[in-house]
């Protein structure tokens, strides 16, 4: 059987309809976290633990101490979203401005300035792999992982989206260690005094 090209959008569109009305009904009936990739449903099992909402609290602190006042560190929900490239995601932080989170639903991921996650134990391939695809997809130009898992904490921070044959991708990728100061944006803040997971035979962080 031949799909013609409308057919086969309109296909793609009625699945990821369809994967998120399944992630939204599971919300506060399943533990973790579900969100929609290009590869589909991610489910991360683990309910975030206390080092990671406390690396998170830090950070919006931090950033917001240094943002202009029409600008938010926002943490939580509703989530991030693209229909048309079938993507659903809830960064830990958004870097957003206030006004643009007044709408109706999810909210734009052209109006975020930044994405920042703390990278999940149970899950870390999420963080350094898919939402390094993800999130230039969705035209976020700006991605700052923060990995507390092992040693004494890094991360990296993501610009300069540009095309590629595998679709849109970060160019530059800025590797820190927690200590330094890191630049998100327009905006320098602190990363000493992050909490550390215990180590407990966690992977080492992606290269």
């Amino acid at each position: 059987m031949t799909i013609a090209p409308d057919d086969a959008h309109q296909g793609a569109s009625h699945m990821y309809r369809a994967m998120r009305d399944f992630v939204q009904s599971t919300d506060d009936t399943l533990p973790g976290k579900f969100e929609i990739t290009k590869e589909g449903i991610v489910h991360d099992m683990m309910s975030p633990s206390g080092r990671h909402e406390l690396t998170t609290l830090r950070l919006r602190k931090r950033l917001e101490k240094v943002m202009p006042e029409e600008l938010v560190a926002h943490t939580g929900e509703p989530d991030v979203e693209s229909e048309p490239e079938g993507v659903m995601r809830r960064p830990d932080i958004m870097v957003i401005a206030e006004e643009d989170m007044d709408v109706d639903g999810s909210f734009d991921a052209r109006t975020l300035i930044a994405a920042i996650e703390v990278v999940s134990r149970s899950n870390p391939r999420n963080d350094w792999v898919g939402k390094t695809r993800d999130y230039p997809l969705l035209g976020i130009p700006i991605y700052v992982i923060f990995d507390p898992r092992t040693g004494s904490g890094s991360g990296a921070v993501f610009t300069d989206i540009h095309s590629t044959p595998e679709g849109p991708r970060y160019a530059v990728r800025k590797n820190f260690v927690y200590g330094e100061d890191v630049t998100i944006g327009e905006w320098t803040i602190s990363t000493s005094g992050l909490p550390l997971y215990q180590d407990d035979g966690a992977e080492e962080a992606e290269s």
